[in-house]
């Protein structure tokens, strides 16, 4: 974990404790046990998952400090990018991950027993179904996506679930600028305002990635989101 420690501070300047550079270290042995029968990540080497997993999911540090007790969703979460190293190097929020994959929320909740984690629930199911829960709906002070969906389609899986005051944070490669461009109608339509976008150059990784930063700041009305499978098929 030498090469997150250091970039952490670098980088971000976080200084991750002890416990929270052996909570990394877990999650990357279960990370590579569980890859070798599911395939949760094309990416095996243990220097870049540090890199352009771990840090880059804490990279949000740039836009957004997350607080104690904040209710934070990670969309698509996947193998649990960017949720749980948010949830590590951050222990007081209170967060939810959203995957439709049952094999990968088997993951999840291994990962969350393994590293004895509090206040963090993993929910199987799309976030179009989600986002009309009342449970879920407007709920959240922050919803993140890492490599889910390009930018129209993303607002509408996001920004149901948001608070009006809250943000969508949207983690995104070179294409960033363009995607947000192409997604100021759908933004618009769902509630939301482009905030700003962030750019991250991580260590000894070419492309420039950047943070997609979109303010809450009215309610999103009720038709949305759309039936499942509707907003990646025409996106607003």
């Amino acid at each position: 974990m030498k090469e997150l420690i250091r970039a952490a501070q670098d980088l971000l300047q976080l200084k991750l404790s002890p416990e929270q550079q052996r909570a990394f270290q877990v999650y990357a042995a279960c990370l590579l046990e569980w890859n070798a029968h599911t395939n949760l990540t094309a990416i095996t080497d243990p220097q870049t998952i540090e890199t352009k997993h771990f840090l880059d999911s804490l990279t949000l540090r740039r836009a957004v400090h997350p607080k104690p007790r904040m209710r934070v969703v990670d969309v698509g979460s996947g193998a649990g990018f960017p949720g749980l190293p948010l949830k590590i190097a951050y222990p007081q929020i209170d967060l939810t991950l959203l995957e439709a994959t049952g094999k990968k929320t088997a993951f999840l909740e291994y990962v969350t027993r393994s590293l004895a984690l509090h206040d963090v629930r993993v929910v199987n199911e799309r976030a179009e179904t989600v986002g009309q829960v009342p449970d879920h709906r407007e709920c959240y002070d922050l919803v993140v996506a890492r490599a889910v969906a390009a930018m129209p389609t993303l607002m509408e899986y996001l920004l149901p679930l948001c608070r009006v005051g809250g943000q969508c944070v949207a983690y995104k490669g070179e294409t960033a600028p363009q995607e947000a461009a192409q997604a100021e109608n759908a933004t618009h339509i769902l509630g939301g305002r482009l905030n700003q976008l962030v750019p991250i150059e991580l260590p000894g990784v070419a492309e420039t990635r950047y943070l997609i930063v979109v303010d809450k700041v009215a309610a999103t009305p009720e038709p949305y989101p759309r039936r499942p499978g509707m907003p990646s098929k025409r996106p607003l």
